[in-house]
């Protein structure tokens, strides 16, 4: 199964927007107690969630999964810092990639694989406002081109 494939819990829409994704990596998260039956659950948000090398490990920040109903007082604290296991030489690479200027670990999706749950981590250079103008024209004038497509298939 390729790199972000699976049941996709949650995604961050709006990675693809600030930021120019050059490369992903698939990464393992590790969970404490009743954070998988709250993944399942599908209560999970990526919003202002970023990606850090510390110390030659990978962490998860401001990653939000709610506490588990039922999980009493074997519950976690929402907004943990979370490890994300990587081979080493890719931890390597990340931290090459991310000393030079204006690159970010930005996570783009959390999904289940084989029961497992994985974040999808891209490698972005943040976009300026111009940028962000010109995708979404490029966007636009892509859903013109499809709509007369369309139109013209219906004659």
């Amino acid at each position: 199964m390729p790199k972000g494939e699976g049941k996709v819990v949650a995604q961050n829409k709006k990675a693809n927007h600030d930021y120019f994704i050059e490369e992903t990596y698939e990464a393992g998260i590790v969970l404490q107690g009743t954070e998988i039956k709250s993944i399942r659950n599908g209560r999970v948000q990526l919003k202002d969630s970023y990606a850090k090398v510390d110390n030659g490990e990978l962490f998860l920040y401001n990653l939000h999964i709610s506490p588990y109903e039922q999980g009493n007082r074997y519950n976690h604290d929402p907004l943990r810092t979370r490890k994300l296991l990587l081979h080493k030489r890719q931890i390597n690479q990340l931290i090459g990639e991310t000393k030079e200027a204006g690159y970010a670990l930005v996570p783009l999706k959390v999904y289940l694989k084989n029961g497992y749950a994985k974040v999808l981590i891209g490698l972005g250079k943040g976009k300026k406002s111009y940028d962000k103008r010109e995708t979404l024209k490029k966007k636009e004038a892509g859903r013109d081109i499809e709509r007369a497509f369309r139109e013209r298939q219906k004659m």
